[in-house]
Protein backbone atom coordinates (compact mmCIF):
# COMPACT_ATOMS: atom_id res chain seq x y z
CA UNK A 1 0.00 0.00 0.00
CA UNK A 2 1.54 3.15 -1.03
CA UNK A 3 3.06 5.65 1.68
CA UNK A 4 1.15 8.56 2.25
CA UNK A 5 4.03 12.29 2.30
CA UNK A 6 3.52 15.61 3.16
CA UNK A 7 1.93 17.74 5.78
CA UNK A 8 -0.98 16.26 8.43
CA UNK A 9 -4.14 17.30 7.74
CA UNK A 10 -4.06 21.00 9.67
CA UNK A 11 -6.62 21.17 11.79
CA UNK A 12 -9.88 22.88 11.38
CA UNK A 13 -9.79 26.64 11.04
CA UNK A 14 -11.83 29.41 12.03
CA UNK A 15 -10.94 31.83 8.78
CA UNK A 16 -13.48 34.12 7.25
CA UNK A 17 -14.79 33.41 4.01
CA UNK A 18 -12.69 35.50 1.14
CA UNK A 19 -14.21 38.69 1.00
CA UNK A 20 -15.74 39.00 -2.45
CA UNK A 21 -14.23 41.00 -4.69
CA UNK A 22 -13.90 42.25 -8.33
CA UNK A 23 -11.98 39.13 -10.25
CA UNK A 24 -8.71 40.63 -12.30
CA UNK A 25 -6.10 38.31 -14.38
CA UNK A 26 -2.63 39.82 -14.15
CA UNK A 27 -1.16 37.55 -16.93
CA UNK A 28 -1.95 34.25 -16.35
CA UNK A 29 -2.42 35.14 -12.50
CA UNK A 30 -6.14 35.52 -11.23
CA UNK A 31 -6.43 37.97 -8.84
CA UNK A 32 -9.64 38.17 -6.44
CA UNK A 33 -11.46 35.95 -4.45
CA UNK A 34 -11.98 33.20 -6.84
CA UNK A 35 -8.33 32.91 -6.99
CA UNK A 36 -5.62 32.16 -4.33
CA UNK A 37 -3.95 34.81 -2.67
CA UNK A 38 -0.29 35.50 -4.55
CA UNK A 39 3.06 36.54 -3.78
CA UNK A 40 4.48 39.39 -5.47
CA UNK A 41 7.98 41.45 -5.07
CA UNK A 42 9.92 44.26 -6.89
CA UNK A 43 12.75 43.83 -8.53
CA UNK A 44 15.93 46.30 -7.24
CA UNK A 45 18.14 46.36 -10.34
CA UNK A 46 17.92 49.22 -12.82
CA UNK A 47 15.13 47.68 -15.25
CA UNK A 48 17.45 48.98 -18.27
CA UNK A 49 19.57 46.51 -17.35
CA UNK A 50 17.54 43.40 -18.78
CA UNK A 51 20.47 40.77 -18.30
CA UNK A 52 20.17 41.53 -14.41
CA UNK A 53 16.78 42.27 -14.27
CA UNK A 54 16.04 38.77 -15.94
CA UNK A 55 18.62 37.28 -13.43
CA UNK A 56 16.94 38.77 -10.42
CA UNK A 57 13.14 37.56 -11.70
CA UNK A 58 14.56 34.13 -12.46
CA UNK A 59 15.61 33.87 -8.42
CA UNK A 60 12.13 35.35 -6.93
CA UNK A 61 10.52 32.88 -9.47
CA UNK A 62 12.58 30.22 -7.84
CA UNK A 63 11.34 30.94 -4.01
CA UNK A 64 7.63 31.21 -5.23
CA UNK A 65 6.89 34.39 -6.48
CA UNK A 66 3.71 34.63 -8.24
CA UNK A 67 3.99 38.56 -10.08
CA UNK A 68 7.03 41.04 -10.25
CA UNK A 69 6.99 44.65 -10.72
CA UNK A 70 9.98 46.29 -12.52
CA UNK A 71 10.29 50.34 -11.40
CA UNK A 72 9.90 52.46 -14.88
CA UNK A 73 11.54 55.35 -13.95
CA UNK A 74 13.40 56.75 -17.24
CA UNK A 75 12.81 55.75 -21.45
CA UNK A 76 15.75 53.73 -20.68
CA UNK A 77 13.50 51.19 -18.38
CA UNK A 78 10.41 51.84 -21.04
CA UNK A 79 12.17 50.56 -23.42
CA UNK A 80 13.14 47.10 -21.67
CA UNK A 81 10.02 46.09 -21.12
CA UNK A 82 9.31 44.13 -24.31
CA UNK A 83 12.37 42.24 -23.49
CA UNK A 84 11.09 41.65 -20.08
CA UNK A 85 8.13 40.66 -21.08
CA UNK A 86 9.19 38.30 -23.35
CA UNK A 87 11.54 36.35 -21.44
CA UNK A 88 9.58 36.59 -17.45
CA UNK A 89 7.96 33.52 -16.65
CA UNK A 90 5.56 35.43 -14.59
CA UNK A 91 3.38 38.39 -14.88
CA UNK A 92 5.65 41.73 -15.28
CA UNK A 93 3.98 44.78 -13.76
CA UNK A 94 5.22 48.08 -14.65
CA UNK A 95 5.33 50.95 -11.75
CA UNK A 96 5.02 54.40 -13.06
CA UNK A 97 5.40 57.31 -10.90
CA UNK A 98 5.54 60.62 -12.97
CA UNK A 99 5.66 59.96 -17.10
CA UNK A 100 1.88 58.84 -18.17
CA UNK A 101 3.69 58.28 -21.66
CA UNK A 102 5.56 55.41 -19.67
CA UNK A 103 1.92 53.79 -18.86
CA UNK A 104 1.21 53.80 -22.74
CA UNK A 105 4.67 52.41 -22.94
CA UNK A 106 4.20 49.70 -20.39
CA UNK A 107 0.72 48.64 -21.93
CA UNK A 108 2.26 48.61 -25.53
CA UNK A 109 5.13 46.27 -24.21
CA UNK A 110 2.81 43.49 -22.97
CA UNK A 111 3.37 44.38 -19.43
CA UNK A 112 0.42 42.38 -17.29
CA UNK A 113 -0.46 45.42 -15.32
CA UNK A 114 0.20 48.93 -14.13
CA UNK A 115 0.90 50.56 -10.91
CA UNK A 116 0.24 54.18 -10.58
CA UNK A 117 1.17 56.87 -8.08
CA UNK A 118 -1.91 58.31 -6.38
CA UNK A 119 -0.04 61.56 -5.87
CA UNK A 120 0.70 62.04 -9.13
CA UNK A 121 -2.33 61.22 -11.28
CA UNK A 122 -3.61 64.90 -10.90
CA UNK A 123 -0.76 65.99 -12.54
CA UNK A 124 -1.91 64.29 -15.82
CA UNK A 125 -5.69 64.64 -15.37
CA UNK A 126 -5.89 64.84 -18.70
CA UNK A 127 -4.62 61.49 -19.59
CA UNK A 128 -6.79 59.50 -17.50
CA UNK A 129 -9.64 58.63 -20.17
CA UNK A 130 -6.22 57.98 -22.59
CA UNK A 131 -5.33 55.41 -20.19
CA UNK A 132 -8.23 53.80 -19.12
CA UNK A 133 -8.93 53.47 -23.02
CA UNK A 134 -5.72 51.81 -23.70
CA UNK A 135 -5.65 49.95 -20.54
CA UNK A 136 -9.18 48.67 -21.12
CA UNK A 137 -8.55 47.58 -24.84
CA UNK A 138 -5.48 45.48 -23.49
CA UNK A 139 -7.10 44.25 -20.56
CA UNK A 140 -4.56 45.17 -18.63
CA UNK A 141 -5.34 45.99 -14.89
CA UNK A 142 -4.48 48.89 -12.62
CA UNK A 143 -3.19 49.18 -8.91
CA UNK A 144 -3.78 52.27 -7.40
CA UNK A 145 -0.83 52.47 -4.30
CA UNK A 146 -1.35 54.71 -1.55
CA UNK A 147 0.89 55.14 1.18
CA UNK A 148 2.21 58.17 3.33
CA UNK A 149 4.66 59.00 0.50
CA UNK A 150 2.16 59.34 -2.59
CA UNK A 151 -0.84 60.52 -0.95
CA UNK A 152 -3.25 62.63 -2.40
CA UNK A 153 -2.34 66.38 -1.34
CA UNK A 154 -5.95 67.37 -0.39
CA UNK A 155 -5.50 63.93 2.45
CA UNK A 156 -2.71 65.50 4.48
CA UNK A 157 -4.46 67.56 6.37
CA UNK A 158 -6.94 64.48 7.22
CA UNK A 159 -3.56 62.30 7.68
CA UNK A 160 -2.35 63.80 11.11
CA UNK A 161 -5.53 62.19 12.85
CA UNK A 162 -7.19 59.51 10.74
CA UNK A 163 -4.16 58.11 8.79
CA UNK A 164 -6.33 55.07 7.83
CA UNK A 165 -9.14 57.31 6.66
CA UNK A 166 -6.46 59.26 4.54
CA UNK A 167 -5.25 56.42 2.90
CA UNK A 168 -8.66 55.31 2.10
CA UNK A 169 -10.16 58.85 0.78
CA UNK A 170 -6.74 59.17 -1.38
CA UNK A 171 -7.31 55.52 -2.94
CA UNK A 172 -10.85 56.25 -3.43
CA UNK A 173 -10.71 59.65 -4.94
CA UNK A 174 -8.27 58.26 -7.69
CA UNK A 175 -10.25 55.19 -8.45
CA UNK A 176 -13.20 57.91 -9.44
CA UNK A 177 -10.79 59.15 -11.59
CA UNK A 178 -10.81 55.79 -13.74
CA UNK A 179 -14.42 55.20 -12.82
CA UNK A 180 -16.14 58.19 -14.28
CA UNK A 181 -14.53 56.26 -17.78
CA UNK A 182 -15.87 53.16 -17.05
CA UNK A 183 -12.49 51.69 -16.27
CA UNK A 184 -12.91 49.09 -13.19
CA UNK A 185 -10.36 46.32 -13.54
CA UNK A 186 -8.32 48.23 -10.34
CA UNK A 187 -6.53 46.82 -7.69
CA UNK A 188 -6.04 48.92 -4.56
CA UNK A 189 -3.25 49.17 -1.71
CA UNK A 190 -3.12 51.20 1.54
CA UNK A 191 -0.06 50.71 2.83
CA UNK A 192 1.59 52.63 6.09
CA UNK A 193 4.68 51.60 7.84
CA UNK A 194 2.71 50.93 11.31
CA UNK A 195 0.98 47.48 11.21
CA UNK A 196 -1.97 48.82 13.23
CA UNK A 197 -2.89 51.65 10.82
CA UNK A 198 -2.32 49.29 7.83
CA UNK A 199 -5.07 46.48 9.61
CA UNK A 200 -7.19 49.54 10.38
CA UNK A 201 -6.75 51.45 6.55
CA UNK A 202 -7.56 48.01 4.61
CA UNK A 203 -10.23 47.13 6.91
CA UNK A 204 -12.19 50.59 6.10
CA UNK A 205 -11.32 50.04 2.40
CA UNK A 206 -12.70 46.26 2.34
CA UNK A 207 -16.10 47.87 3.50
CA UNK A 208 -16.49 50.36 0.63
CA UNK A 209 -15.59 48.85 -2.01
CA UNK A 210 -15.18 45.35 -3.62
CA UNK A 211 -11.97 46.07 -5.34
CA UNK A 212 -9.56 43.36 -5.16
CA UNK A 213 -6.75 44.44 -2.47
CA UNK A 214 -2.92 44.06 -2.64
CA UNK A 215 -1.42 43.95 1.09
CA UNK A 216 1.60 45.73 2.27
CA UNK A 217 3.41 47.06 5.17
CA UNK A 218 5.33 49.49 3.91
CA UNK A 219 9.47 50.22 4.10
CA UNK A 220 8.70 47.50 7.03
CA UNK A 221 12.33 47.56 7.67
CA UNK A 222 15.35 45.09 8.11
CA UNK A 223 14.56 41.98 8.11
CA UNK A 224 13.39 40.66 11.48
CA UNK A 225 11.33 44.18 12.46
CA UNK A 226 9.57 44.14 8.89
CA UNK A 227 9.03 40.02 9.26
CA UNK A 228 7.25 40.55 11.88
CA UNK A 229 5.19 43.75 11.10
CA UNK A 230 4.27 42.10 7.87
CA UNK A 231 3.35 38.70 9.39
CA UNK A 232 1.37 40.67 11.97
CA UNK A 233 -0.54 42.94 9.85
CA UNK A 234 -1.10 40.05 7.33
CA UNK A 235 -1.93 37.68 9.22
CA UNK A 236 -4.87 39.60 10.95
CA UNK A 237 -6.18 40.60 7.85
CA UNK A 238 -6.06 37.25 5.79
CA UNK A 239 -7.94 35.54 8.43
CA UNK A 240 -10.45 38.07 8.41
CA UNK A 241 -10.29 37.01 4.61
CA UNK A 242 -8.96 40.42 3.62
CA UNK A 243 -6.14 40.23 1.30
CA UNK A 244 -5.94 39.35 -2.34
CA UNK A 245 -2.23 39.80 -3.07
CA UNK A 246 0.24 40.44 -0.62
CA UNK A 247 4.30 41.84 -0.95
CA UNK A 248 6.54 42.17 2.19
CA UNK A 249 8.57 45.20 1.95
CA UNK A 250 11.60 44.23 3.80
CA UNK A 251 15.21 45.99 3.28
CA UNK A 252 16.35 42.70 2.00
CA UNK A 253 16.95 41.07 -1.14
CA UNK A 254 13.65 40.51 -2.96
CA UNK A 255 14.25 37.13 -2.74
CA UNK A 256 13.75 37.15 0.90
CA UNK A 257 10.93 39.37 0.82
CA UNK A 258 9.02 36.34 -1.46
CA UNK A 259 10.52 33.28 1.16
CA UNK A 260 9.19 35.20 3.83
CA UNK A 261 5.74 36.40 2.06
CA UNK A 262 5.41 32.78 0.96
CA UNK A 263 6.02 31.01 4.71
CA UNK A 264 3.31 33.88 5.96
CA UNK A 265 0.75 31.72 3.53
CA UNK A 266 1.47 28.56 4.07
CA UNK A 267 1.52 29.58 8.34
CA UNK A 268 -2.32 30.50 7.65
CA UNK A 269 -3.10 27.27 5.63
CA UNK A 270 -3.10 29.75 2.26
CA UNK A 271 -0.28 28.16 0.35
CA UNK A 272 0.82 24.80 0.54
CA UNK A 273 3.36 24.13 2.59
CA UNK A 274 6.82 23.10 1.46
CA UNK A 275 9.32 22.13 4.49
CA UNK A 276 8.66 22.72 7.60
CA UNK A 277 11.04 22.44 10.44
CA UNK A 278 9.50 21.75 14.18
CA UNK A 279 12.64 22.73 16.38
CA UNK A 280 12.32 23.34 20.06
CA UNK A 281 14.06 27.06 21.30
CA UNK A 282 16.58 25.13 23.02
CA UNK A 283 17.04 25.54 27.04
CA UNK A 284 18.99 23.78 30.24
CA UNK A 285 17.95 20.04 29.19
CA UNK A 286 19.27 20.57 25.96
CA UNK A 287 22.69 17.83 25.13
CA UNK A 288 23.25 18.83 21.68
CA UNK A 289 23.35 22.60 19.87
CA UNK A 290 19.66 22.67 18.62
CA UNK A 291 20.06 26.03 16.44
CA UNK A 292 23.64 24.23 14.63
CA UNK A 293 21.62 20.68 14.27
CA UNK A 294 18.19 22.60 12.96
CA UNK A 295 20.31 24.40 10.59
CA UNK A 296 22.18 21.59 9.02
CA UNK A 297 19.30 19.96 8.63
CA UNK A 298 16.80 22.69 7.24
CA UNK A 299 19.65 23.31 4.33
CA UNK A 300 20.00 19.25 3.73
CA UNK A 301 16.24 19.47 3.11
CA UNK A 302 15.83 22.41 0.68
CA UNK A 303 14.21 21.77 -2.52
CA UNK A 304 13.82 18.01 -1.49
CA UNK A 305 10.99 16.49 -4.16
CA UNK A 306 7.78 16.18 -1.92
CA UNK A 307 6.89 18.64 1.49
CA UNK A 308 7.97 17.32 5.02
CA UNK A 309 7.55 17.99 8.78
CA UNK A 310 11.07 17.54 10.06
CA UNK A 311 11.19 17.62 13.95
CA UNK A 312 14.43 18.57 15.22
CA UNK A 313 14.39 18.00 19.11
CA UNK A 314 17.30 18.67 21.53
CA UNK A 315 16.19 16.30 24.65
CA UNK A 316 13.51 13.44 25.44
CA UNK A 317 10.97 15.86 26.59
CA UNK A 318 9.15 17.22 23.64
CA UNK A 319 10.94 14.81 21.33
CA UNK A 320 8.66 12.30 20.82
CA UNK A 321 5.53 13.80 20.90
CA UNK A 322 6.73 16.16 18.41
CA UNK A 323 7.74 13.60 15.77
CA UNK A 324 4.24 12.21 16.14
CA UNK A 325 3.61 14.96 14.22
CA UNK A 326 6.29 15.35 11.68
CA UNK A 327 7.40 12.90 9.00
CA UNK A 328 10.76 12.29 10.59
CA UNK A 329 12.03 13.32 13.17
CA UNK A 330 14.99 12.77 15.59
CA UNK A 331 15.18 13.54 19.32
CA UNK A 332 18.95 14.53 20.28
CA UNK A 333 21.62 14.35 23.59
CA UNK A 334 24.34 12.68 24.96
CA UNK A 335 26.13 12.48 21.55
CA UNK A 336 23.50 10.67 19.35
CA UNK A 337 20.58 11.01 18.44
CA UNK A 338 16.59 8.92 18.26
CA UNK A 339 14.93 8.80 14.59
CA UNK A 340 11.64 8.63 14.25
CA UNK A 341 9.35 7.87 11.33
CA UNK A 342 6.13 9.15 12.06
CA UNK A 343 6.16 8.95 15.74
CA UNK A 344 8.15 5.94 15.95
CA UNK A 345 11.97 5.00 16.46
CA UNK A 346 13.69 3.47 14.11
CA UNK A 347 17.05 4.07 14.89
CA UNK A 348 19.77 5.54 17.32
CA UNK A 349 23.12 6.70 15.37
CA UNK A 350 25.55 8.77 16.47
CA UNK A 351 25.14 12.65 16.67
CA UNK A 352 27.49 13.28 13.27
CA UNK A 353 25.15 10.84 11.23
CA UNK A 354 21.82 12.26 12.63
CA UNK A 355 21.58 14.32 9.23
CA UNK A 356 22.28 11.50 7.20
CA UNK A 357 20.22 9.03 8.58
CA UNK A 358 17.31 11.60 8.20
CA UNK A 359 17.83 12.48 4.71
CA UNK A 360 17.83 8.16 4.40
CA UNK A 361 14.88 7.66 6.54
CA UNK A 362 12.74 10.40 3.73
CA UNK A 363 14.37 8.92 0.69
CA UNK A 364 12.56 5.59 2.11
CA UNK A 365 9.40 6.89 2.40
CA UNK A 366 9.81 8.99 -0.91
CA UNK A 367 10.54 5.05 -2.46
CA UNK A 368 7.80 3.75 -0.79
CA UNK A 369 5.34 6.24 -2.24
CA UNK A 370 6.54 6.25 -5.59
CA UNK A 371 8.20 9.38 -5.33
CA UNK A 372 5.02 11.26 -5.22
CA UNK A 373 2.70 13.33 -2.70
CA UNK A 374 -0.22 12.17 -1.28
CA UNK A 375 -0.33 9.62 -3.48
Amino acid sequence: MPVELGMPAPPPRSTTARRPTRQLRVGAVGVGSDHPVSVQTMTTTVTADVDATLQQIAEVTAAGCDIVRVAVPSGDDARALPHLVRKSPVPVVADIHFQPRYVFAAIDAGCAAVRVNPGNIRRFDDKVAEIARAAADAAVPIRIGVNAGSLDPRQRVLYRTAPAEALVASALSECALFEEHGFRDLKLSVKHHDPVVTIDAYRILAERCDYPLHLGVTEAGPAMQGTVKSATAFGVLLREGIGDTIRVSLTEHPVEQVKVGCAILEALGLRPRRLEIVSCPSCGRAQVEVRELAARVSAAFDGFPVPLRVAVMGCVVNGPGEAREADIGVSAGNGKGQIFVRGEVTRTVPEHRIVEALIEEAQELLDASGGAAGV
